[in-house]
């Protein structure tokens, strides 16, 4: 039997391409808020001993986590099968140990959270920095997947003679997997302290690439500082502007405001956030994730 997929506000796009990739089944639900703020749920279609599946990307989480809380309790008591989760944006990664005394570590918190209502969890490129995956967290299968392939091919189809650019060392792993796969060269700026307030930025073989379209790449694009410091030690080198790529468009506040003024030519991110910028489709390769999930 095909899956009832649900789709939590905001994330209508999300669900109904899922269902389409999966053959699957749009569930009926009435999400909403009284007037107090507190939330309503209803739950529409008959889901008795069918796989269901939750579609909500968890940016602002604290606004969706009772709705989805419950939905999928609601979904349980109804008889559903199994409840699963695709969240292509998996949100409280960073706090992941105690770093001052008293400290929560939300991401253990969250992830206990997720793990107790539901039975399977998707998602892609999760903030993984101190854990080496997510089942150090999840009690439940919590698939993560990776957009660098998908983004390598976007360069390939859309960018001419690009350089793929590290803003320091620490990016340089992630920079050459999509410079590799894209056939694209790559490269690191470097930076060199001579005091407090010395720094100066320098770019390898700099001649060797000034015909070439910069292209920065990062997981996620919150604040833009990292991306705008890049692009502004860029310009001092001499090089046009930069294609900007991030996984995903979190954009606080006035980041993408703040990004485009500050030289980025054009600015690309996944579609696991709704956002313009998306050009890049990640549901397909979530979709094939799922439907392994569900047949296990």
């Amino acid at each position: 039997m095909a899956p009832l997929i649900f789709a939590l506000p905001e994330n209508e796009d999300l669900s109904a391409s899922l269902a389409t990739a999966l053959g699957g089944d749009p569930g009926e639900a009435e999400i909403r808020r009284f007037p107090d703020g507190e939330s309503f749920v209803r739950v529409l279609s008959d889901v008795k001993d069918r796989e269901v599946i939750c579609a909500c990307t968890l940016h602002r989480p604290d606004d969706k986590l009772l709705p989805l809380y419950f939905l999928a309790r609601l979904l349980e008591e109804l008889g559903a099968a199994r409840v699963g989760l695709v969240a292509p944006y998996l949100a409280y990664m960073r706090q992941d140990r105690r770093f001052h005394p008293g400290e929560a570590v939300t991401s253990k918190l969250f992830a206990g959270l997720i793990s107790d209502y539901f039975d399977w969890m998707v998602t892609v490129d999760p903030h993984l920095h101190r854990l080496s995956n997510l089942n150090a967290i999840y009690t439940i299968p919590a698939v993560s997947l990776h957009a660098a392939p998908l983004i390598s091919d976007w360069i390939k189809a859309n960018v001419d003679d690009p350089v793929l650019i590290g803003p320091d060392g620490e990016s340089e792993q992630w920079v050459s997997q999509v410079a590799e796969r894209a056939g694209a060269p790559f490269t690191v700026l470097q930076k060199l302290r001579r005091g407090d307030n010395d720094v100066e930025v320098s770019m390898p073989d700099v001649d060797a690439y000034r015909d070439c379209t910069p292209v920065l790449v990062d997981d996620i694009i919150s604040t833009a500082h990292t991306m705008m410091e890049t692009i502004a030690h860029l310009k001092a080198l001499g090089l046009v502007e930069p294609v900007c790529i991030g996984v995903h468009a979190v954009f606080a506040g006035t980041a993408f405001a703040d990004l485009r003024a500050s030289g980025a030519g054009r600015i690309v991110t996944c579609n696991t956030i709704p956002h313009e910028t998306n050009g890049v489709d990640v549901v397909p390769m979530v979709a094939e994730r799922v439907r392994e999930r569900l047949a296990d």
